[in-house]
């Protein structure tokens, strides 16, 4: 089992920045993957970043530029930058981690927390 806890959300004008991270703890495996998604009302769940843990990164294009996904593997957290927010930012954030072992899949999410950009 893996436990994700987020924190950094809240309200912020657009425009403004907010910093959201993810911390990890339980079995975690060396070799693995954390993101961020997030969900808006109405809406499905989409994918926002992704950071292995060689450092390869990925970014939904409407972030890109705007957001930058960093980690630390010395704490098992993933962080997210967030500058230039735009009210269709407006969504629950969810950090993802997963891993494959031994041709295993782990997936595991948090519980989410809500980041509201207002114009």
């Amino acid at each position: 089992q893996v436990q994700l806890v987020e924190s950094g959300g809240g309200l912020v004008q657009a425009g403004g920045s907010l910093r959201l991270a993810c911390a990890a703890s339980g079995r975690i495996f060396n070799r693995n993957t954390m993101g961020w998604y997030r969900q808006a009302p109405g809406k499905q769940r989409e994918l926002v970043a992704t950071i292995t843990s060689g450092g390869n990164t990925n970014y939904f294009d409407s972030v890109k530029g705007r957001f930058t996904i960093s980690r630390d593997n010395a704490k098992n957290t993933v962080y997210l930058q967030m500058n230039s927010l735009k009210p269709e930012d407006t969504a629950v954030y969810y950090c993802r981690w997963t891993a494959v072992v031994s041709a295993n899949w782990y997936e595991y999410w948090g519980q989410g927390t809500q980041v509201t950009v207002s114009s």
